[in-house]
């Protein structure tokens, strides 16, 4: 599985309004009925006003390189242009998704 952290920086509210177009006009739906995907949502940063989070799960390169390659993406691209978006990225790759018995031990569900 791969993990992308999608770290969407703007000056006032322009990441938060970037993130509810994606919303509001069914493009987040669409990414999340992609095969191969299996998690694709956005977070506010508690400590930056300015700060929107996506968390992108995929199953593996080959199903995150389809959505990069996929007419969604252009969109996408136009969108962090027209809300002048700065990202960050951290990619985290995880070969097996559930936790191990000692990290368990600390997950209260």
């Amino acid at each position: 599985m791969i993990t992308m952290h999608l770290f969407y920086t703007g000056k006032d509210d322009a990441a938060e309004r970037f993130a509810q177009e994606m919303l509001d006009s069914g493009m987040v739906n669409r990414i999340r009925a992609e095969e191969g995907n299996l998690a694709y949502a956005y977070y506010r940063s508690l400590d930056d006003p300015h700060t929107v989070l996506l968390v992108d799960a995929w199953e593996n390169q080959e199903a995150l390189d389809r959505h990069h390659a996929s007419p969604m993406m252009a969109h996408i691209m136009e969108l962090r242009e027209r809300y002048d978006l700065h990202m960050r990225a951290e990619r985290l790759v995880t070969e097996d998704a559930a936790a191990s018995g000692d990290d368990r031990r600390f997950i209260r569900e």
